[in-house]
Formats: structure tokens, C-alpha cells, sequence
């Protein structure tokens, strides 16, 4: 007998135990993570009574795996401008909790006399809600369209990012043990600027990438690249630095931007699932029952700090960003529990080996209690609001209301606003860029030259002639580039007030624009040689090529915004088609009107008895008076379709008509295929040849009028003539003594069509 691994029979133990616990858990409508959870526990060496998994390490390293998966399809699922359309309510409601209630971890872990550590980690255990337990709850109470719903969609977006930002944080701070405020910060700005140049380069190149191998690319390899671009962003970002975890998602939300987001995210499903499912049944193996009898009171204690801490801060957030108070309510009361992120910090801590194995029983007790506790809240937060109104005293009430009202009046941002913002994504984008090239030549380039060159002066020039000029269109940005935008023009053209303001704007960030040059010159060169020369030299290179610099810089700009709008571009594309043609049916019709005449656009249902004949079988035009204007057939138009064009399944039909022409015709368009209540096995379809003779009586007949199809409820697939055959003959063609037809159908039937 070979040796099988342990690890597939410990793969094939954990799978099964999942599929049937899951299975369970999906017939008494609770969610599916809670059962991969106990089907670990039961699988764990906590549990005696079943098998257990042996090789522990190797399952760690696929739950492992199956974290990265989860947040590399988690950032398919986002993208950097859905948060920006998240609006300030989510947003402030979002900072607003997960502040609250991860100070409020932090402070009830030390109260329970539990290490920095451990209380950091169950603070960023508690920020997260789970998306999921929400949504289905939302699902089940049929909630989803209502406006507080909205707000808790966006809530989750904001909850989403800024967990994946408290990870790495977290794990920057287990590493360094270091809780200084300056190191924090300077972490942050590490954080942020990583996140800002990966996006601005994955953009840049990914989505042309893309474009050019669309043709190359058949499910296998999409599939491969994209695992292929998710494990290189997490090796790249743990090189820097970084979790994993952060990598994967940094990739997938790259991903979001581009036109194969939702196929990719098709195709990592399985994947997903897979490494998902062993990930958290690899949290229930960590689940040990005395450890939870032992902790039962941290478990009650946090438990009550995640229903009520999210709660009221929660409420808080939204009332504080202009949200009535019965949305607030509402909003509170869906966020209360504790989302699947929790298992996934935990994690993290664990294998960085700075928390206590105890919190993993007490997220999962606190998990399962907040998980039932959800749809109760839910459903009782508009009573629990009707409750709070009769308690509260109605002049705050009447205060909350009309800081609601105001808030939500407040006038669109002025002109000045808006380019101020511009200027500071300006500067910003640039910013990262100038930076990031500056480290790409101070830690790959200088090294490179100095080891091949011996001149120092040489090794200097080549050295700044290679980074100035892969710099310059970046400082001509930075220094020169313009907002281009309407408000800018409008506040150009006001020449008594703003000019003079726009200008000192100009020179600021010119100046800006030298230091910073200075500061890039003089970090690959030494500060003599920077200031004499490099600068300098920048300068008049920046002044005598302006132009070009400028049109350079613009290209690789537009192929940017383009790379970051595909999507929306694609869109608007297939919408543009759409519009035209709404276009043209309202201007037929108005030219129509004097006729009584308008086009009536009708999807072909997909067992409509029309599908697959051609419009000269059909004869509508002759038994109705109808015209078919277009058949739309995907982003396919098919103009005033000819006699021989067929109808397919959800076809969008462009019909010119009257109303009563219309009345007598929609009952015939919308007509299905009738199946047969009688019983037909396979058996009785049958391949039946049938001779026109005096017999059959279809001499002079073409097969269409014959009514063969309907009287053998069949087909006919050829006829034999003489000395041709045809195959698939038009139904048009007329039967003649002696041929041989050969039919599809019902045995009954042919021979009943054969003895008549």
C-alpha cells in the first residue's frame, strides 16, 4: 500500500467535517462560518469522540493561504472610489464607532488585568462588524431598501479599510514593541504612502496589461494571473514591511478598477471558498471548552461591550453626521456584533506570538452570542426607537431633528474648496511618485553604477542624469501642472478677487516644488555638487523643455484617468448604444403621432413558441400589420432584420405598431411552448422516413403548410429527391410524388401520419 501524506488525510478529515456541519448550519438558516467553526472544534484534539487532525503546522500554513484569499477577494469587492462615494455619513459614523468601541477594548482588557498586547488585539478584534450576518439579516427582515440600510452598507465599506489599516498598525506595533506616538505616526506615513504609490502604479500599468493579453486570456490563465499578482503583492508588501494580509487586499482592490474586476472575482470563488472553509475551521481547532468555562466572565463582559459599546457609538456617529434620530437608531442597532475580521486579527497576533491563545475562545463565544443577537436588534430598533422618543424630553428630540435638517441643507462645496483639493491631489500624487523614484535610485540605481563605475564625478552625472530624467515630468506636475476643472476657470476669470490669492498659491508650490528638488538632488549626490550644479541644471532643463515635458506628462496622465475610469468608460460605451436608441424610438414616435403609431420594445421569453423560426415563417407583418424595427441581441443591434433573421432567447424586439394592432398581437408574441401532458420516453422519439405518395397527400405542399412539425410533433431533418438529399431543407421547399422525408418525432404519430 503507498504512504499517503498526513496532510490530505487531514485535508480530507476537515473538509468532510465541514461540508456536513455547514450543511446543518444552512438547513437551520445560521451562518456558515459558525459552522466551519464548530466542524473544527469537532475535529480539534479538544473534542475526543471523533477524529483529529494530526499535522497542525501545515494546516496553518493553508489557513494561512486561506486568509490571503479572503482579503485579496474582500478587495475585489472594493475600490478606492466606492469609498470615495461612501459620503461623509458613513464615513463619520464608521471613525465614530470604531474608535469608541476599540479604545473601549483596550481599556476592558486592562481593567480585566490582561497584557498591553492582548488588550491592543482585542480592541482591533471588536472595530470590525461582519457584513455577512448583516446582510442576511437584512435578507430575511426584507429591510435592504430602506435608508438606514444604505448608511450600514456604507458603514461596512469604511469598517472594511480601516481594519485592514489597524492590522498593519497592530502588527508594526507587536514587532517594534514600540507604543511611542512618533513611531505610530511615522508608521501611518509609511502605511499611507505604500498604499498611495502601489495603487498609483498598479493603475497605471495593470489595467493596459490587461487590455493588450484580453485575447490571450481564457478563464485557466486569468485565473493563474491573477493568484500569480495576488502572492507577488503580498511577497512585495511583507519585503517592505507589511502584512500579508494587507498585499492581497491592496491587489484585489487594483483589480476592482478594471474591466475583468467581476470575472476574476467569478473565477477566485472556488479558490476562496476552499482555503476560506480550512482557515476558519483551523480557528475552531483552537477552540478548548475549559479555556471558555474559564473565561466565561471576559466573554460576558465583552459581549455586553459589543451589543451596547457599537450601539450607542454608532448612534452617536450617525447622529453626529446629520442623520435623523430614528435612522441613528437603526443604524446602532444592525451594527452590534462582531464581525469575521476578529478571527483573522487574532490570527495575525497568534503567529506573531504577542496574544494569549485565550482570546481566540473568547472572540468566538462573543461572535456566536452577537451573531442571534443581530436580527433581534434589528427588528426591534424601530420600537426601541418609538420608546426612546416617549423617554427623551421633546425639546431634545426637537433639537436632534432640526440639527438633522441643517446638516443635511448645507450647500455644495464653494470654488475655492474644490480647487484647493485639487491642488492637494496635485501635490500629493506627485509627491508619492518623486518619492517613490528617489528610493528606487538611492537603493537600486546608485548601488547598480557605483559597482561598474570607478570616476566618482562620472558615477555622480550618470547617476542624476537617470533620476532627473525619469523625475522631470513629475516636478513639472508638481510645480506647474494646473487644475483642470470648471471652478478653477470661474475663479481666473474673476480677476478683482482671486487672482492675486491663486497666484501666491502658484509661488507657494513652486517653492515647494525647489526644496523638494533640493531634497531629491542632494540625497544621490553630495550637497556641493547638488547645489551647484544639480539644481540648477534641473531648472533651466525644467524652463527650456517645458512643453515637451508637459505633453509627456499629459499622455501618461490620460492613459491614468483612462486605466482608473475603464470601467465607467465601458459602461457609459454600452449605455451610449442604449441612449441612441431610446433616442431614435422617441423620435419615431413623435413623427408617428398623426399615424397612431409607436415602437413597443418587448423581450422574446425564453420559451416563447417563436424562438428559432425566421420572421418569413412567423408572418407577422401579414397576419398583424406589425413592422420589427430592431432586434437587440446583447450589445448587438440588428437594424430592420431581414425575412430570414431569427428570434433567440431574451431578445429585445423594436416593434412598430398601433395600440389595437398591439392588443391583438402581444397575447401571440408572448406565447410559450406547450409541453404535452402525456408521458413520451425517450424511446417513442424516433428517426422515421415517410414517402409523399397518394397516402400521406403532401404532394405540392412546402413543408411549412404541410403542418408536419405540428402533426408529429417533429422535425424534419431531410428529404431524399431523386437523385439529391437535402439536409435541414428551408421550410419553404415544396414536396413532390416520390420523395423521401425524414422526420424527428413521435413514433405514435408518424405511424398514424403514415397509415392515414
Amino acid at each position: 500500500m503507498g504512504h499517503l501524506p498526513k496532510l490530505i488525510e487531514d485535508l480530507a478529515l476537515i473538509l468532510m467535517a465541514g461540508a456536513i456541519v455547514t450543511l446543518l448550519f444552512r438547513k437551520i438558516k445560521q451562518p456558515l462560518v459558525l459552522g466551519y467553526i464548530i466542524a473544527g472544534f469537532l475535529v480539534s484534539p479538544h473534542f475526543i469522540f471523533t477524529p483529529n487532525v494530526v499535522d497542525q503546522e501545515n494546516v496553518k500554513t493553508l489557513a494561512e493561504i486561506g486568509v490571503i484569499f479572503l482579503l485579496f477577494s474582500l478587495g475585489l469587492e472594493f475600490s478606492f472610489k466606492k469609498l470615495v462615494r461612501v459620503g461623509g455619513t458613513a464615513s463619520i459614523t464608521a471613525f465614530t464607532e470604531i474608535i469608541f468601541i476599540t479604545v473601549g477594548g483596550y481599556f476592558a482588557g486592562k481593567l480585566m488585568g490582561w497584557s498591553t498586547m492582548d488588550s491592543l488585539f482585542l480592541g482591533g478584534m471588536l472595530a470590525s462588524s461582519s457584513t455577512t450576518i448583516i446582510l442576511r439579516a437584512f435578507d430575511e427582515l426584507g429591510v435592504k431598501t430602506k435608508q438606514f440600510a444604505r448608511i450600514v452598507f456604507g458603514v461596512l465599506v469604511v469598517e472594511d479599510i480601516v481594519v485592514i489599516l489597524l492590522m498593519v498598525l497592530l502588527s508594526t506595533v507587536a514587532v517594534t514593541k514600540n507604543f511611542e506616538g512618533g513611531q505610530i505616526l511615522f508608521t501611518v506615513l509609511k502605511l499611507l504612502f505604500f498604499l498611495g504609490m502601489w495603487f498609483i502604479v498598479g493603475i497605471f500599468l495593470l489595467p493596459t496589461f490587461l487590455r493588450v493579453a484580453r485575447k490571450l486570456l481564457d478563464e485557466e490563465t486569468l485565473l493563474i494571473l491573477a493568484l500569480g499578482l495576488c502572492l507577488g503583492m503580498v511577497v512585495l508588501a511583507t519585503q517592505v514591511g507589511f502584512s500579508a494580509e494587507l498585499g492581497a487586499f491592496v491587489m484585489g482592490s487594483i483589480i476592482a478598477e478594471t474591466t475583468l474586476a467581476e470575472k476574476v472575482e467569478h473565477l477566485i470563488k472556488p479558490v476562496k471558498d476552499l482555503f476560506g472553509a480550512v482557515f476558519f475551521v483551523s480557528v475552531g481547532m483552537m477552540i478548548d471548552p475549559k479555556a471558555m468555562a474559564t473565561y466565561a466572565g471576559p466573554i460576558f463582559w465583552i459581549t455586553l461591550l459589543t451589543l451596547f459599546g457599537k450601539m450607542i457609538s454608532t448612534t452617536i456617529g450617525a447622529l453626529i453626521s446629520g442623520q435623523p434620530l430614528k435612522q441613528s437608531v437603526q443604524v446602532g442597532m444592525s451594527m452590534a456584533q462582531i464581525g469575521e475580521f476578529a478571527f483573522i486579527v487574532a490570527t495575525l497576533g497568534l503567529s506573531l506570538g504577542v496574544i494569549s491563545e485565550f482570546l481566540f475562545p473568547i472572540a468566538v463565544g462573543a461572535s456566536a452570542i452577537t451573531t442571534f443577537t443581530t436580527p433581534y436588534l434589528i427588528k426591534f430598533s424601530e420600537p426601541i426607537y418609538n420608546a426612546l422618543v416617549k423617554v427623551l424630553p421633546e425639546k431634545w428630540v426637537n433639537r436632534l431633528n432640526r440639527y438633522s435638517s441643517s446638516t443635511q441643507q448645507i450647500q455644495a462645496e464653494s470654488d475655492w474648496k474644490i480647487v484647493l483639493k485639487t491642488y492637494l491631489r496635485i501635490l500629493v500624487t506627485n509627491t508619492i511618485i518623486l518619492v517613490a523614484l528617489l528610493l528606487v535610485s538611492k537603493n537600486f540605481l546608485h548601488p547598480f553604477i557605483d559597482s561598474r563605475v570607478q570616476n566618482s564625478y562620472l558615477r555622480n552625472a550618470i547617476t542624476l542624469v537617470i533620476s532627473l530624467a525619469a523625475a522631470a515630468p513629475f516636478f513639472w506636475a508638481f510645480m506647474a501642472g494646473k487644475p483642470k476643472n470648471q471652478a478653477y476657470k470661474e475663479l481666473w476669470v474673476d480677476k478683482k478677487y482671486n487672482r492675486g490669492p491663486l497666484f501666491i498659491v502658484e509661488l507657494l508650490r513652486v517653492a515647494m516644488g525647489i526644496l523638494f528638488m533640493a531634497i531629491f538632488v542632494n540625497t544621490l549626490v553630495p550637497a556641493r555638487i547638488a547645489l551647484l550644479v544639480g539644481i540648477p541644471i534641473t531648472i533651466l532643463v525644467l524652463v527650456l523643455f517645458s512643453s515637451r515635458i508637459q505633453k509627456f506628462y499629459q499622455r501618461m496622465e490620460k492613459r491614468f484617468m483612462r486605466n482608473l475610469n475603464e470601467r465607467e468608460l465601458v459602461a457609459a460605451e454600452a449605455n451610449a448604444v442604449e441612449n441612441n436608441l431610446k433616442e431614435k424610438n422617441n423620435e419615431m414616435r413623435t413623427n408617428l403621432e398623426a399615424w397612431d403609431a409607436h415602437i413597443v420594445e418587448m423581450e422574446v421569453n425564453p420559451q416563447a413558441t417563436a424562438i428559432g423560426r425566421v420572421l418569413m415563417d412567423l408572418q407577422w407583418r401579414e397576419k398583424f400589420g406589425i413592422n420589427i424595427v430592431y432586434i437587440k441581441r446583447g450589445e448587438k443591434i440588428i437594424h430592420t432584420p431581414g425575412r430570414q433573421n431569427r428570434l433567440l432567447p431574451f431578445d429585445r424586439v423594436g416593434i412598430l405598431a398601433t395600440d389595437d394592432q398591439l392588443a391583438v398581437f402581444k397575447p401571440v408574441f408572448d406565447a410559450r411552448e406547450v409541453i404535452s401532458d402525456e408521458d413520451v420516453s425517450i424511446d417513442d422519439i424516433v428517426l422515421q422516413k415517410v414517402l409523399v405518395d397518394e397516402h400521406t397527400k403532401l404532394r405540392g405542399q412546402t413543408i411549412h403548410g404541410s403542418g408536419l412539425r405540428e402533426r408529429t410533433n417533429g422535425l424534419v431533418v431531410g428529404i431524399e429527391k431523386e437523385k439529391d438529399r437535402l439536409l435541414n431543407p428551408e421550410s419553404s421547399t415544396v414536396l413532390e410524388w416520390g420523395d423521401i422525408v425524414w422526420i424527428v418525432g413521435d413514433r405514435k404519430k408518424l405511424q398514424k401520419l403514415i397509415v392515414e
